[in-house]
């Protein structure tokens, strides 16, 4: 398979890759979010909801996940990716099994042990697809499922204890059970894709792991706006995962408990805008423009959650068109800065590296504040519903994300011009 799909035409190769890596993350999240969907609303420990809990303890596995990926991925070599994915989501699905079978609070220990190996996954099948002339649309299958897999996860869940009668404790791991045989499968496909061509290499430079004398080396070169796109990415992230985690909270103070396929519904247009975005962003050849372009992305995304919020506070527009307006506006930002701003800018600098790396710190800090958000609701705001609190958040969000995106554009912008002059001044010309 891999000598046909590395002689293919760029149609066939784009579709199975889209295919492979849309799908090996699908079955990714069956074993992380359908957990969120449980409401818990019977239960608490310590005081505090078991709900919190039980997400606090995920995030913090997937948080430290991302610290622990920073050198992993960075340094990763091809030959273990597929056993390493199968292993470690292996690892996640035991740890809801203990979770379900152990009383509280110690079956919490196994929610950390579910998250843990989870945050690894997206280096590990990003690792096949970057450095290609096509990574965008590739990576695509990638993203998008965070959009639209998360819906497709917790609707499954969902369905699993309106027509079964499983419980809230066991459902998560029986949901994830239902993707072992397609997991294994598409980590199969995902294996047999080549690496990069020399076409891929000479577009998009060359992709090697980075030992801590390299990472230190990038990001010392980028400094001061690596902080701002970290800050950015961080907040994102926050504001995605508390999204994704109490979105059935948000749909109960909105009085929609009982519904469970509007966890797909009100995500269909944020993937239908994202797809269009991505393959617009596609055809722009220029690394440096595409790095550009992400950032206004990010701006108009940030705008569009400020302002939609404030039209749902004040009654201009319902529920559920609100919740629409939110995650289309989340995910223009968020997915393209995902799967393109640091390929592109890696590749307008023309720095030997991976993106993994950077990604991976960015997502460090991004669950951390994930951790951070969740103590912040419980010890300072205990009396907000996650209504409110959701809205507080979106405004925080707009306005400190659209400032960030600004002051960073600047800066590359200067960066890009020096950086190149310098370059030349050494080549002599």
């Amino acid at each position: 398979m891999k000598t046909y799909l590395s002689k293919a035409g760029p149609t066939v190769f784009a579709i199975y890759g889209l295919v492979a890596s849309f799908f090996t993350y699908t079955c990714m999240y069956a074993f992380r979010k359908p957990v969120t969907i449980c409401l818990f609303d019977t239960e608490k420990w310590l005081d505090i909801d078991f709900k919190i809990w039980v997400v606090t303890s995920q995030v913090i596995g997937y948080a430290l996940s991302k610290f622990i990926g920073i050198k992993f991925i960075s340094e990763l070599t091809p030959n273990v990716r597929a056993f390493g994915i199968l292993f470690l989501i292996g690892v996640s699905a035991i740890g809801l099994f203990f979770f379900a079978i152990l009383p509280t609070p110690f079956n919490l220990i196994f929610m950390v042990v579910n998250g843990l190996p989870l945050g690894m996954i997206w280096g590990l099948v990003f690792n096949y697809l970057e450095g290609r002339q096509m990574t965008e649309l590739l990576a695509t299958g990638l993203s998008v499922t965070q959009i639209f897999s998360t819906g497709i996860v917790k609707t499954i869940g969902m369905w699993t204890i309106m027509s079964f009668g499983i419980t809230e404790r066991w459902m998560p791991v029986v949901t994830g059970g239902l993707f072992i045989l397609p997991l294994c499968f598409f980590v199969w496909m995902l294996n047999q894709i080549p690496p990069p061509s020399h076409k891929d290499i000479l577009l998009r430079t060359k992709r090697e792991p980075m030992d801590s004398k390299a990472r230190w080396k990038f990001f010392n070169t980028f400094a001061p706006g690596l902080v701002l796109l970290i800050a950015i990415y961080a907040i994102l992230t926050t504001y995605r995962d508390f999204r994704d985690n109490f979105t059935a909270n948000i749909w109960n103070s909105l009085g929609y408990r009982d519904n469970s396929l509007i966890f797909t519904i009100t995500e269909i247009p944020a993937f239908i805008g994202v797809l269009l975005l991505v393959g617009f962003m596609i055809r722009v050849k220029n690394n440096f423009l595409a790095f550009v372009i992400n950032h206004y992305s990010v701006i108009i995304g940030s705008i569009l959650i400020g302002v939609s919020t404030y039209l749902f506070q004040f009654k201009f527009i319902g529920p559920e068109f609100w919740m629409t307006l939110i995650g289309f506006g989340l995910y223009i930002g968020y997915v393209p800065f995902s799967i393109m701003l640091f390929e592109r800018m890696i590749s307008a600098f023309k720095y030997i590296g991976t993106v993994g790396f950077i990604m991976y710190v960015s997502d460090s800090f991004g669950y951390l504040g994930s951790v951070m958000i969740l103590f912040y609701k419980n010890f300072s705001h205990s009396d907000l519903s996650w209504l409110s609190f959701f809205m507080k958040l979106s405004y925080f969000m707009s306005i400190i994300c659209i400032i960030l995106a600004f002051v960073s554009l600047i800066y590359f912008i200067k960066k890009h011009k020096s950086y190149h002059s310098n370059k030349l001044s050494k080549d002599g010309i």
